[in-house]
């Protein structure tokens, strides 16, 4: 939508074509949890974020930046805030039907032809496209061909497939030879065995103000869901590419968790070392170092006799609580995935090496990204980047 947005504002025709009945499906979707459109943190450190792919990233926020984002929703009548976390939202008034309902207006009022319910079926000769109108009516199933001087795909990854976001069209990139990277969930939950007893005293429990690390790598902080399968939550999700490296190497993927991140050892052994009296393990604790009803139940199912322990290994064990990660939750349930067109299959405007005229943006590139604004900054980025490459094939 934005790279038809872009190439239309330059004066192309431009049309559009959706598999499915509205626009935009998955965007409102993931409005559903806070409307987070990007960040504002620093561009170096915000490409970071792109892993492997933090050089292309770089160039690619530099083009359009969580700036011209803000500024573009701006232009829309949708005003956004910075929250406290660096993460941009619109302002309370606006929710994300209201900005897609704006964007829609302005794509219409540009000239863009939007044609929904039409089902891309593959390429055909050297430009050419074969789609096919699912719309009901006498022109149901009717198949057609486009020739057009360009092609911007952007059909999405492999999660939340009932968005339409299905991965559907590999067989038809592999049949030109287009090199792909398998699909893999990201920002997901990851799988812990938990025993029965405490799947069904705990739940669905959040827990505050944790840290969260796959073996001795970086902490990241947040709150995590202690959930019926596993873990879930912002530092789980951020940790998904470790987790997933580690189980695919068949070595051990453990989390551990850090109960009191902001906490000196020190102090936390002193507290720990207070008489105990009476009070049950779990009072103790909550007295103590204001540790939710969960937590005692959570150390227990990591180490069976963590009420007997002494001071200093309680605090040890309050530091790093292990959770072996048996795997990661389905890829349709994953709020994003890895893998996709491998970035070697394109040229520096994402243009496909095999399909002179052809450019790929969004999810169906292979990059991930944290949650936090990242995955839409990074689909606008590559939306906007592919519009440019359009621009200067045609000219």
């Amino acid at each position: 939508m934005l790279a038809a947005q872009r190439l239309a504002e330059a004066g192309l025709r431009v049309q559009l074509f959706e598999a499915q009945a509205t626009l935009g499906r998955k965007f409102l979707v993931a409005g559903h949890g806070g409307f987070n459109l990007s960040n504002v943190e620093e561009l170096s450190r915000f490409a970071s974020r792109y892993g492997a792919e933090e050089s292309r990233f770089e160039q690619l926020l530099g083009h359009f930046s969580p700036l011209d984002l803000r500024a573009w929703a701006a232009d829309l009548g949708i005003e956004t805030f910075v929250g406290t976390s660096g993460r941009i939202f619109p302002v309370a008034a606006h929710k994300p039907a209201d900005l897609l309902r704006a964007w829609l207006r302005r794509l219409q009022a540009l000239g863009v032809e939007i044609n929904t319910r039409h089902r891309w079926l593959g390429f055909t000769g050297p430009t050419g496209l074969r789609l096919r109108n699912d719309n009901p009516g006498p022109d149901a199933g009717r198949e057609f061909v486009l020739e057009p001087a360009a092609t911007v795909l952007a059909l999405g990854g492999a999660s939340w497939a009932k968005t339409g976001s299905d991965g559907a069209w590999v067989p038809l990139l592999q049949e030109i030879g287009v090199p792909l990277t398998p699909f893999a969930p990201a920002n997901c939950g990851a799988e812990v065995g938990w025993s029965a007893f405490f799947r069904q005293k705990i739940g669905r429990t959040p827990l505050k103000n944790m840290a969260l690390r796959v073996s001795d790598g970086p902490e990241v902080r947040g709150e995590i869901m202690l959930t019926e399968y596993g873990v879930e939550g912002t530092p789980v999700y951020a940790l998904t590419p470790r987790l997933r490296a580690a189980l695919a190497g068949g070595g051990p993927a453990l989390l551990h968790l850090n109960l009191k991140p902001d906490l000196p050892e020190a102090t936390l052994i002193h507290k720990l070392s207070q008489p105990r009296g009476k009070a049950s393990f779990s009072d103790f604790l909550k007295k103590n170092l204001s540790l939710s009803p969960a937590v005692p139940t959570l150390l227990r199912e990591a180490y069976p006799e963590a009420a007997t322990l002494p001071p200093a290994a309680l605090a040890a064990l309050l530091r790093a609580v292990p959770l072996p990660v048996a795997g990661l939750r389905p890829l349709d349930e994953a709020i994003s995935t890895a893998g996709g067109v491998a970035f070697p299959a394109l040229d520096e405007y994402l243009m496909l090496r095999q399909r002179p005229g052809t450019f790929v943006a969004g999810e169906m590139l292979d990059w991930e990204a944290p949650t936090g604004g990242y995955l839409l900054q990074g689909c606008f980025s590559t939306g906007a980047w592919a519009a440019r490459g359009v621009l200067n094939f045609v000219r």
